[in-house]
Parts: C-alpha cells; structure tokens; sequence
C-alpha cells in the first residue's frame, strides 16, 4: 500500500526545473536533504533543505567523491517497510526512512564527447553515489519514488498534490523501470568509451579504429509510428540523445511522419550533404529521381524535377540551404511528402501553410558514423560510405581525356550515384541528372534504363557507374544513348576490354578505385 512521501533526497547534475519542482515537494511537507551544489540551489532559492553531511554525520570527502555512499542514506532508501526486522533494524541504527530519491547523473557523455578531454576529467565524470542511489531506490520500488529525469516532476507533483502526497505502485514501478534503464545506459557509455582509451601508458581517448568486442547500442524511444513499411508491421522511432540528424529532427508542419517517410528522409537528406552549391534532391523509395544544383534554391528544385516530374509526385526533398520564398512557392506547386532542410524562413512557411498535410523538417547535420543492419541471429556493422574523391583518385584510362565540362559533370555524376540503389547507372549533365537507372540485377539493364526513364535529351551526358562493368556491354549501351564520357572505379578482369569499347565508341572514361554499392 502506498504511502505518503514524507523525505527525499535531492542530488542533481542537470538542475533544470528542480527549483520549482524542491518548492512543491516542500509546500507538500516533504523534508528535504541534499548535497553540494545541489543543496545550495535550493538554498539560494528559499526552500529549506538538510545538508547530507548532517544526516550521515560525516563530512563529503574526497573531492566529493563520498557523499552519499553511507548506511545511513542506502539504509534509509534499501530497507523493506513492511519487514518488521528491516523496521527494527533502521530504529536500531537511528535511520531514517527516504521515500524519494531525485538524481540525475554526471555529465560523462558530454565530457567524452569534449575534443581533447584529458582521461583524469574523464574519470572523474564516472558517477559512483549517483547510480547507487538510483539502483537502490529502483531495487525497493514498492517503497521509494526515483526520479531521474526533470521531464517527470511536474507530473509528479501533480499526482502527489492530488493524493495527499503519495504516488501510485503504477507510477514507482513506472519510474522504477526507466531509473534501470538510465544506469544502464549510463554504464554503457562509459564501457564504450574506455575502450577507446590506449593503453600506452598515455591514457589519451583515442578514436576507435577497430569495431568492439561487444557493441553496446542505447537508444530512446521518441515516439511509436503508425506502422511499419506496410500497416501490418508495428513500428517505433528512437534516439541517440543528441540534437542532431534525423531522428532529432524538428517537424515544423504537417501530419505525423510514417516509416517510409523517414527513411526516405535519411536518403535525401544524406544526398543533399553531398554538396556546398545549392542543392536539391527528389527521392522516391530511397532512390533520386531527381538531383540538381542551381544558382539558386529555387533553380535547383527546378532543375531536379525536370528529371522525372512523374515520379517526383509524392516525393520527399533533401536541400541543404534554408527553404526561401521562391523555393517554397516552387515547391509548393507538387505534392510532395516531406521537405528537409537546415531551416525554413518565415516567408516560405506562409508558402507552405495552406498545404498542411505537408511535412517540413529541419535536421541540423550528424553525418552517420555506422550503418547497422539486422541478420537473423545478430547484426552486421560497417562504417558509414562518407569516401569524398581527390583528383589524385582520378585515373583516365581512354585515349581520349575527358573536357573540361565533362569532368565537372562527371564528378557531379558520381556524388548523386554513390546515392543510388545499386546496380546503379546515372545519366547527368552539368549539375543535373538526365537518367536514372537503379536497383537493376544486371549492370546493362541499368544502362538501359536509366536511358529509358530520361525526359530531357540524352545527348551529350555523361554517366556514372556505382562498380565496375564485367562485359563492354553496358559501355556500348551508354554510348548508344548518347552520353560521352563515363565515370566508374574500374576492377574487373574485363576492364582492357571496357576501355577497348569507350575507346573505339570515342568517350572518354575515368576510373576511381572506389566502389559504392548501395544494397
């Protein structure tokens, strides 16, 4: 049965909202005890509070590393209150109960993620009373309330306020259930941190050049989705805590955002970090049907539609420039899923504004590290394809150099390719893509049709290749099309013969060294 809380600790590193929600435990009756910092705040703020060293009877020492690691405070949160020899033993040892705990824990994460930090910081920040506390509090939730996060003390005052100062066993085995996973969570980051330190001696937070032995993966859940890739899959979205990328994102208008939604979302926003000129990608299951740059927003949008405009219906835009008016209004003449954008000006939200089923996001940039995917019985990890080419990678294997233009087309060419499902072919011209052959189980076929889907004239392209052509026929398809020079890495057994063919057909052919399938 539960009971009134009539004692808690307090001891916070995040001191948001703590002052407001102190005072209504405090108006509420409830004795307050604290420690260091924490005990000033409430101080400062006119709410009574015990310092932690009168209840323990011993000073905090150690720089502050013992504080609350003391019989007296786990005693007073541990023992059972429905045990009459725990009851016997707390008055034995003059203990006093403590119905809530409020802790939130050192910043480790934060220090670990400071460029440069030293190991000794980074030790410190390991927090050891903090984590007791909650472990114990969680462990004796028929008794105790544990809070670790400033976003549940308002509902907590309120149920409080309205229960003559009580909380449900629903509600502490609620808070009970998130305080384990905040310790763990917690443990994790500092497990995978440390095995980044080297062990030279030195002590220095090293990058990881090697994938862990055990990876330790924890995420938040930001909300439930509707369904899944189809209505009967359930489906959820989680986070990594941070403030960036997608799942961070900042939906400013329209509807709820499904599955599909946001993974076309990570497609074109991770295409439109391609590029420094303005830029604009169109997706349609995770594949550009259109990708441009443009003098302006605006210019680009156009010049990306003008690839396919038939699939680009329902599409979900990637850009990398806060959305302007002229964008917007652009923009706005198709239906479109999504737009994500660094930003959208006041002038382009009235734009948008009588279509309201459509979703704006704003993503400040996390580039991904790794890509994770699921296999029955495990998961397979990779590093991110973040390869950018150097003209030092350029190798031209044709009689015939590529011109100054072609160049600049096949450059652009393989940046939107490595974007593409892979068999992947892309017909460009300067700063716009012509054709789009993708997710093709033979390379010519891509040639093909990535020919067959271009609206504007094919002549005078240039196309990119995502691997290497195994037979000059994909070759002889692409100039049949009309393209002049072909960018691709080069590799097969049969690349003398694939030179033979751009050489007898007059194109010009660069190879990267560099393949980016995209399964």
């Amino acid at each position: 049965m539960s009971e009134k809380i009539q004692r808690a600790i307090l001891s916070v590193t995040d001191k948001t909202g703590l002052a407001e929600f102190a005072r209504k435990l405090s108006a509420m009756g409830v004795e307050l005890i604290s420690t260091g910092g924490t005990a000033k705040l409430l101080r400062d703020s006119g709410i009574p509070v015990q310092d932690i060293s009168d209840l323990t009877g011993f000073p905090e020492m150690l720089d502050g590393r013992v504080k609350t690691l003391h019989p007296k405070v786990h005693g007073g949160i541990l023992h059972r209150r429905e045990d009459p020899a725990h009851r016997a033993a707390v008055a034995e040892h003059g203990i006093q109960p403590i119905d809530m705990v409020v802790v939130n824990l050192y910043a480790f994460e934060k220090t670990a993620s400071k460029q440069g930090v030293h190991f000794e910081e980074l030790i410190e920040n390991i927090d050891i009373g903090g984590p007791s506390m909650i472990r114990s509090a969680a462990k004796n939730f028929h008794d105790v309330a544990v809070v670790t996060s400033p976003a549940d003390y308002d509902v907590i005052a309120a149920e409080m306020k309205s229960s003559k100062g009580e909380l449900s066993s629903e509600t502490k085995w609620r808070l009970a259930q998130k305080a384990f996973a905040t310790t763990a969570a917690y443990d994790s980051a500092i497990a995978s941190t440390l095995e980044r330190v080297s062990a030279n001696g030195n002590f220095h937070l090293q990058p990881k050049e090697n994938f862990p032995d055990t990876l330790r993966l924890s995420f938040k859940k930001v909300s439930d989705l509707r369904y899944g890739e189809n209505p009967h899959q359930k489906a959820a979205m989680y986070s990594d805590g941070s403030a960036t990328g997608v799942a961070n994102a900042r939906q400013v208008q329209g509807k709820e955002l499904s599955y599909n939604n946001i993974v076309d979302l990570q497609a074109a926003w991770d295409l439109a970090q391609e590029f420094d000129q303005p830029f604009c990608g169109i997706i349609k299951h995770t594949n550009p049907c259109g990708a441009a740059t443009g003098a302006t927003l605006a210019e680009a949008y156009q010049r990306a539609l003008e690839c396919d405009p038939v699939s680009a219906f329902g599409g979900v835009i990637g850009v990398n420039r806060p959305v302007d008016a002229a964008a917007a209004e652009e923009m706005a003449k198709l239906f479109l899923e999504v737009i994500a954008a660094p930003s959208f000006d006041k002038a382009a939200l009235e734009k948008f504004s009588p279509k309201k089923n459509l979703r704006l996001v704003e993503i400040a940039n996390s580039p991904q590290k790794w890509v994770l995917k699921n296999v029955s019985g495990g998961m397979l990890v990779q590093d991110a394809d973040l390869h950018q080419l150097r003209d030092s990678d350029l190798k031209v294997v044709t009689k015939r150099p590529p011109t100054p233009e072609e160049k600049r087309a096949l450059l652009f060419a393989w940046k939107v390719c490595k974007h593409v499902k892979s068999n992947a072919i892309l017909y460009v011209r300067d700063g716009q893509t012509v054709g789009v052959g993708a997710g093709q189980m033979s390379r010519v076929d891509s040639c093909r049709l990535g020919a067959q889907k271009a609206v504007l004239p094919l002549k005078g392209t240039v196309a990119a290749s995502d691997a290497f052509f195994p037979f000059p026929d994909g070759v002889e398809e692409i100039a049949k099309a009309g393209a002049t020079a072909i960018i691709q890495p080069g590799g097969s057994v049969r690349d003398q013969e694939v030179i033979e063919a751009a050489d007898r057909l007059g194109l010009a052919m660069i190879f990267t060294g560099v393949r980016h399938f995209r399964h």
